[in-house]
């Protein structure tokens, strides 16, 4: 039960990295999060099931067609709102979120999908438990992707660029870097990361236009974790997924659905920047 939890945190820690990515580059919220998650799980489903790719070029080529498709709703629409009230920026995303399920419903369908890979059927013996290969999967590869970010931002001079516009867009404007490209690259990036979370997600829920959704329970993780911090997102993630999995057990029927926003109410009462946020004020 704990590894079924981590799995599940693992999901909506990377829903919440995307998050996370986007805020500290560009003070935008992107309720779309969830939704780019079940995009880039329906890619992968077409590129295996109708173009008869393995499994592992279809999680590639995913994840760059999200990556680019990140690219270019940033350059197209969403740099059209930068400098607008949060609650225009708030009122967009969401209402790409509405959109990108109804395209997805008149592309897929309505039905559930899945496809095939290499962990679904398979077992692991750790000790004295059978463990699911495709949690074993989600947590492995959730490991992996954050060390690769962690390196990109710390080792590249892009990930530096990007750090740097983040802290101060103006002062990195005024060193050269190009801010609104560095943009664009971070809204990339978070869709690249959307689409990995979409694909590990896949063999464990299923595919349907809904589960877009489960990037309010990752909000409350990006929450929980502080808002402006990357690690704390996927700490977040897998303590909300943890609590929730344990709360369907030993808690009353139901309380496993609200069991996040409980957490989050909570923390928020406690500490509400967040378990490892700081918090910053800024002078009008």
């Amino acid at each position: 039960m704990l590894l079924n939890g981590l799995a599940a945190g693992c999901i909506y820690g990377l829903i919440a990295l995307g998050f996370v990515l986007i805020y500290k580059a560009t003070e935008m919220v992107n309720f779309a999060q969830g939704d780019l998650l079940m995009l880039g799980a329906f890619v992968a489903f077409s590129l295996i099931e109708g173009f008869g790719l393995n499994y592992w070029l279809a999680f590639l080529g995913a994840v760059l067609f999200m990556a680019v498709f990140g690219y270019l709703l940033d350059t197209v629409i969403l740099r059209q709102v930068i400098g607008q009230p949060q609650f225009s920026v708030v009122m967009l995303t969401i209402g790409l979120g509405f959109l990108f399920r109804s395209g997805a419903s008149m592309i897929w369908g309505t039905e559930t999908r899945a496809f095939a890979t290499p962990f679904t059927d398979g077992v692991t013996k750790v000790g004295g438990f059978i463990v699911a290969d495709v949690n074993v999967s989600i947590v492995v590869g959730t490991a992996i992707l954050c060390g690769v970010l962690y390196a990109f931002f710390r080792y590249t001079r892009i990930g530096v660029a990007m750090q740097a516009a983040s802290q101060n867009q103006l002062a990195a404007y005024y060193m050269g870097i190009p801010v609104k490209m560095v943009f664009s690259l971070v809204w990339a990036i978070s869709a690249g990361v959307a689409a990995v979370a979409g694909i590990l997600l896949a063999p464990v829920s299923l595919i349907d236009t809904t589960i877009g959704l489960l990037g309010l329970k990752a909000f409350a993780a990006a929450v929980l974790g502080g808002f402006g911090s990357i690690p704390g997102a996927v700490i977040g993630g897998l303590v909300i997924g943890v609590i929730e999995q344990f709360s369907g057990i030993y808690m009353a029927e139901g309380f496993k659905d609200v069991a996040a926003y409980v957490v989050i109410l909570a923390v928020l009462f406690i500490r509400p920047q967040g378990l490892f946020g700081n918090i910053g004020r800024k002078r009008v």
